[in-house]
């Protein structure tokens, strides 16, 4: 293959991308980072108006056309009945964002076993989109790139000290979540490459709502970051795009940390 400019690995003109949860803190940054690049967005939610709504207010590039629709990734008819929306108003689909998240913000003394597992099941949706982007991928003869939402804590566990007083711990059920996902995505991409559908994670660090976050907690979690700050939703966009397009053509089965240092403590 020919030398190819930088410019155009990075260019997503032509492609077609599904975001999850695109409506959120961090799916609009997702979202508007796609968009930014070239590609046409659909972005899904359990309510298709805000989907809908969301896809409107997203920049448009060249001939590019952005939709929304309804899809809930905790509900396996929902999962298939969302994907085959985002089809038929797009046509195809090329990259799948698995951001979508069902939370749980209870932590080891107050969460059951009920809630736990209920926890689990947002893996179980990640997986059966992942897997309708790679069947979907085989039957066109086309590639794909899937890009699951992570966390350092699917890493590293948390400061009991950060927590104290304000809450036991950080969400023991989130932990288990986000570490399942990176290590599914290894699983899955390297039974996947040969069908040239690339499977990898992208693990935030500390990028917090600021309007919902306990201003003591903000504080605590800075001085555990080496740039002593929280990180801003815009600072993962080059990252999602970096991964979502020929740029990382060569990069399967891994998971890229933008934590501003906190796992390298």
């Amino acid at each position: 293959m020919s030398n190819r400019s930088t410019s155009d690995l990075f260019d997503l003109t032509g492609k077609t991308a599904l975001v999850t949860g695109g409506t959120g803190h961090l799916g609009t940054a997702f979202s508007n980072a796609l968009a930014e690049a070239g590609a046409a967005v659909v972005i899904s939610s359990r309510e298709e108006q805000r989907a809908q709504d969301a896809a409107g207010a997203l920049p448009v590039s060249g001939e590019a056309a952005h939709h929304g629709v309804a899809l809930d990734h905790m509900d396996e008819k929902s999962l298939h009945s969302g994907f085959e929306a985002a089809i038929s108003v797009a046509g195809k689909v090329d990259i799948l964002v698995n951001n979508g998240l069902e939370a749980i913000g209870k932590d080891l003394t107050d969460i059951d076993f009920q809630e736990f597992s209920r926890h689990q099941v947002n893996n179980a949706g990640y997986f059966e989109l992942a897997r309708l982007l790679r069947d979907h991928a085989v039957e066109r003869s086309a590639g794909g790139s899937i890009i699951n939402i992570g966390s350092m804590y699917g890493q590293v566990g948390s400061y009991p000290d950060a927590y104290e007083g304000i809450s036991i711990a950080s969400p023991v059920a989130y932990h288990a979540l986000k570490g399942g996902t990176i290590h599914m995505t290894r699983h899955l991409a390297v039974y996947w490459a040969r069908d040239k559908v690339r499977v990898n994670c992208l693990s935030p660090g500390a990028f917090p709502n600021m309007s919902s976050i306990n201003a003591e907690m903000v504080k605590r979690l800075e001085e555990k970051c080496p740039m002593k700050r929280m990180g801003e939703p815009w600072e993962l966009k080059g990252a999602l795009v970096f991964l979502a397009s020929e740029a990382s053509s060569y990069v399967t089965g891994q998971n890229l940390t933008v934590d501003g240092g906190w796992t390298a403590w």
